[in-house]
């Protein structure tokens, strides 16, 4: 008799359970339901920075984005071994070498507590590199200015042509990736079908193999990432093939299934700006740079540090996290 009670009782459970829009932002918002079933829909929406500001000659190109230790640290796509340490302002306060590397093409700057992370994998220019890596720097000796270096070299598990492609032309190419408390998470910037696909992998020094978990519809090329672990929270950055950046938002997502929660879209109004970094503190108030885009007399867009307000949009439910 007991176990038709308890069972009786664990069904009901379950079935008391409404799944459906849990965001009081959605269109479809349902405010019966319990559990988020991803199904949530957005208006479009528009946002422009508070401000910008020039950053300077030195990190034209620069293409990844961190917070840490009050300031904004950023580096160049090519050549350069350099990680830039800047204010909110965009002013360089502090230069870190690091000494016997190189930049092959250094696309994205990540960390968790106790590493920073720089992923040498740009691969845009014939989609055949066999060297993709991603260098692990302990933070206290990165401070130190003397940083001590790994290396996590890595492959596609899903690649199996390394024929050259066309500049621009192959989906085996990153710009962005987040690292969790036990491993890292590759979006890639996919020129063909203007989606992502989420790769991940483990962050132990050594060879390591990507594994293929998920797409992602995003419109647009993702050139960069910020993850928020405890507040289940990651935007993305990018642009379309037209130039339009954007950011897109995955949050309220179980476990390390990303997808599982809300996605929403938004727009920024900055034509013409080729997107590359993004970092945030809170979840809230977000800084993104662009690297220099140039093309007279149509374009003439230098490199800039852009800071955006997301409370209109997260706040409702970051609060909801603590």
């Amino acid at each position: 008799m007991l176990k038709i009670i308890f069972f009786f009782l664990t069904i009901t459970s379950v079935y008391s359970q409404t799944s459906g829009c849990t965001d009081p932002q959605a269109e479809n918002y349902s405010s019966s339901s319990t559990q988020n079933n991803a199904s949530c829909n957005y208006k479009s929406l528009k946002l422009k920075p508070e401000y910008s500001f020039r950053l300077s000659d030195s990190i034209r190109e620069t293409s990844g984005l961190i917070a840490f230790q009050n300031l904004l640290w950023t580096h160049n796509d090519d050549h350069d071994t350099t990680i830039y340490g800047l204010d909110t302002l965009g002013k360089i306060q502090k230069k870190i070498i690091l000494s016997e590397t190189i930049n092959h093409d250094w696309e994205e700057i990540s960390q968790d507590s106790t590493h920073l992370y720089v992923g040498d994998f740009g691969n845009n220019y014939s989609g055949n590199r066999a060297d993709l890596k991603i260098l692990k720097i302990e933070k206290k000796s990165f401070l130190e200015e003397n940083p001590k270096i790994e290396t996590i070299v890595f492959s596609y598990s899903d690649q199996t042509d390394f024929s050259l492609s066309k500049p621009n032309k192959t989906d085996f190419e990153c710009e962005a990736f987040i690292v969790s408390k036990d491993s890292i998470y590759l979006f890639t910037k996919q020129w063909k079908s203007s989606k992502t696909n989420i790769y991940a992998l483990p962050k132990q020094e050594g060879t390591q193999i990507a594994k293929f978990k998920a797409t992602l519809e995003v419109k647009g090329l993702v050139t960069g990432a910020t993850y928020l672990e405890d507040k289940k929270l990651i935007t993305l950055c990018g642009y379309t093939k037209m130039g339009k950046p954007f950011l897109y938002l995955l949050y309220d997502f179980k476990n390390q299934d990303f997808l599982s929660g809300n996605k929403r879209r938004i727009d920024l109004k900055l034509p013409f700006h080729q997107i590359e970094g993004i970092a945030t503190k809170d979840g809230l108030h977000y800084f993104i740079t662009n690297e220099s885009l140039v093309r007279k007399p149509v374009i003439n867009n230098p490199q800039q540090l852009h800071y955006f307000d997301l409370s209109s949009v997260l706040s409702q439910y970051l609060n909801q996290q603590q």
